[in-house]
Order: C-alpha cells, then sequence, then structure tokens
C-alpha cells in the first residue's frame, strides 16, 4: 500500500469564547486531513491548535501540513513508526499538526484490519465519563455553570483556574457550596501560579475535598515542581509539562506529581501517547486522557486511544460542550449524558461533514 496524496483542510468551528489563565479563545483552530492511498482507503485526521499552550496556530499547522504531505507521498502508510520518523527528521515539534498525521495513519492501518481502532490497539469498551470544564469567569458565574451542569446530570467537574490567586480559592469554595460535597471537584491552573502563589492557593484550597489540580505552575518551574508536590496537600497533575515520554520519565523520576495529563496535540498522536502510557504504567502513574478544541473526529481517536489504555483513568473529552457552534462530523463519538460511547465502525469511525467541507479552505498535496 502507498499513499497518493493528501488533503488539507482548514477546519475552523466557531464557538463562544474559551477563557483559560494563557488566554482566550473564540473559535478552534482546526486542521482537518484525509490521507489517500493506492488500496482505496484513506484515513483522517484533525488537530486543534492552542497557540498560547502548544505554541502552533492553525496557520503554522496548515503551512507544516503541506511540507508533512510531501514527504509522504509514495511511502507504506501502514509502517507508522517510520512515517512519523519521516517526519520527525524533516522538523522537529510541531506536535499538534504530527497529531493529525499519526491519526489518520491509524485510521489507514485500522480500517485496512477491518476493526474499530480501539480493538486494533488490543483494546475494549469500558464505562467512559468525562469531566465538564468550566472556563474562568467571576466566582459567582462560575458557581452558577456548576450548578447547571450538575442539574444536566454531570458529576465531575474540572475548574479552571490561575488568575488571582484569592479570586481561585473563593470560585472552588462558591463552586463546593453550590454543588454540595457528593461532586467530584478537579482544578486546572495552566500553569497561571508562581511557586509561592500555588503553595499558598493548594494550602487554602485542601479543605473543598479536590481530586487533583493540573499544571500549577510555569513548565519553567518545573525544577520546583518536586518541592511543590512534597508539600502540597493535594495531588497534582502534570499537563504542559509533559510532551513526550521522556518527559514523563523525568516527571516521575523526580517525585514531580501523581497524575500525568496525555494530549495527541502535545505527544504528536498516539504513537508517542502510547510510550508515555507504558512509561506511566510501569512506575504505577495513572494517566488522564485530555484534549484543546477538536471536533468528534479527534475526540473519536481520543477515546479508542483511552480504551485501549487500561491506565487511563481519568477522562477529560468535554471539548464538544464547550460551546462549539457547529458539529461538522459525520457518526464518531456520541455523548449520552456525560458518558462516551464510539460506534464499532473500521478505524476511527468518524469523518467530516462533506456539507461543512465545501466551506472549508482546501489544498491538495
Amino acid at each position: 500500500m502507498k499513499i497518493t496524496h493528501t488533503e488539507i483542510y482548514r477546519f475552523s468551528i466557531p464557538m463562544e469564547p474559551f477563557v483559560i489563565a494563557t488566554g482566550t479563545m473564540d473559535f478552534a483552530q482546526n486542521v482537518f486531513l484525509k490521507i489517500f492511498t493506492d488500496a482505496g482507503i484513506y484515513g483522517v485526521g484533525e488537530c486543534s491548535a492552542f497557540p498560547m499552550i502548544v505554541g502552533e496556530t492553525q496557520d503554522t499547522c496548515l503551512s507544516m501540513a503541506r511540507e508533512f504531505a510531501q514527504i509522504l507521498i509514495g511511502k507504506d502508510p501502514l509502517q507508522i513508526p517510520d512515517r512519523m520518523n519521516d517526519l520527525l527528521g524533516f522538523a522537529a515539534h510541531n506536535s499538534t499538526i504530527k497529531s493529525a498525521f499519526d491519526m489518520a495513519l491509524f485510521d489507514i492501518a485500522a480500517k485496512d484490519a477491518g476493526l474499530p481502532l480501539y480493538k486494533f490497539l488490543g483494546g475494549h469498551k469500558r464505562m467512559i465519563e468525562t469531566d465538564m470544564t468550566i472556563g474562568i469567569d467571576t466566582p459567582e458565574n462560575m458557581a452558577l455553570s456548576a450548578l447547571k451542569y450538575q442539574r444536566q446530570g454531570c458529576r465531575i467537574l474540572k475548574i479552571k483556574l490561575g488568575k488571582k490567586v484569592l479570586e481561585d480559592v473563593e470560585r472552588v469554595a462558591l463552586i463546593r457550596e453550590a454543588v454540595g460535597s457528593e461532586m467530584t471537584l478537579r482544578l486546572d491552573a495552566n500553569q497561571g501560579w508562581s511557586f509561592d502563589d500555588a503553595l499558598l492557593a493548594l494550602g487554602k484550597l485542601e479543605p473543598f475535598n479536590i481530586e487533583f489540580c493540573e499544571q500549577p505552575m510555569r513548565t519553567w518551574f518545573d525544577d520546583r515542581l518536586p518541592e511543590l508536590n512534597l508539600n502540597s496537600p493535594i495531588k497534582l497533575m502534570a499537563d504542559e509539562s509533559c510532551y513526550n515520554h521522556h518527559d514523563a520519565r523525568k516527571l516521575i523520576n523526580n517525585s514531580s506529581c501523581s497524575f500525568l495529563n496525555i494530549k495527541f496535540s502535545k505527544s504528536g498522536g498516539i504513537l508517542e501517547a502510547q510510550k508515555i502510557h507504558e512509561i506511566a504504567l510501569q512506575h504505577g502513574m495513572k494517566c488522564m486522557i485530555g484534549s484543546m478544541l477538536e471536533s468528534r473526529i479527534a475526540l473519536s481517536a481520543n477515546l479508542h486511544f483511552a480504551l485501549s489504555s487500561p491506565n487511563v483513568i481519568y477522562f477529560d473529552l468535554d471539548t464538544c460542550l464547550l460551546g462549539h457552534l457547529v458539529d461538522p462530523v459525520v457518526d464518531g463519538l456520541t455523548y449520552d449524558g456525560y458518558f462516551l460511547d464510539v460506534p464499532d465502525l473500521p478505524g476511527i469511525g468518524a469523518d467530516a461533514d462533506p456539507v461543512f467541507l465545501e466551506n472549508c479552505e482546501k489544498w491538495v498535496i
């Protein structure tokens, strides 16, 4: 089997503004691609650029996609490690757009095997319940959002923090008061605190029964994560500090956190995500599968990976519930409230809506 050509689309999805510590997103800066083969099989991939986190924009992703697509012409898509090494040999970093190519290659391989991706990866169906994220707002408005989601059947909330420390404490206090003691609360500071602020905040937040706190400090303070982890009454999860399995190894060896958050936009796709999962599994460190602002295409791939990864026990796959104003996807992941499932179709089991694609800028390489 050989790759013949790739279609690349500017896959912009309008959405309600979403606020985190590092900035505000007004639309999902996504890229969608189809890798075609001479066997009549094509694979789909999607990525979501989040420039204030990963450093890639939609335009940089599109530019690199055209370069990467040229490199892959005439090569065997089933040799996924070799193909991803081809991209790495051409350009370091660019993990977000690389994840879309990785995803499309795995889609081709699973379709060629006639299996849903989770089965191709050796997984099986299990109950998956996502949390629901509350973006940064006034403490009062965040408490109202928490109540709204609770009434809709949500049992796990992820609260975005990382602005002013005392206001962050008030945000969590009002949310806990609003939803009561039974609801699971997770925090995500998105690198918003200094070491001193993190130590203060985590100490003051201990009484509110917090499951864990993601990425309290900027990654340039990673050398102080072991100290913070030792002194924090709340368990820490590394997100932006963990891009690849080498990061995972260092975080584990330094006792920097209790959990790891795996995202394809950081790892460059499934292949590297598997390596992160494996090293975490070997050391008994549990993982979360997370996302940026992807549609149900990439989220379907995320869920397939999670179903084949027993050490992934936390799920942050609420992207499409955060304010996407259109759903440009055919088939794929479905939500039953906050419980997720994927269809037993070959491959990822999701594709872009052809009508939506008609209005997307397109390149064929």
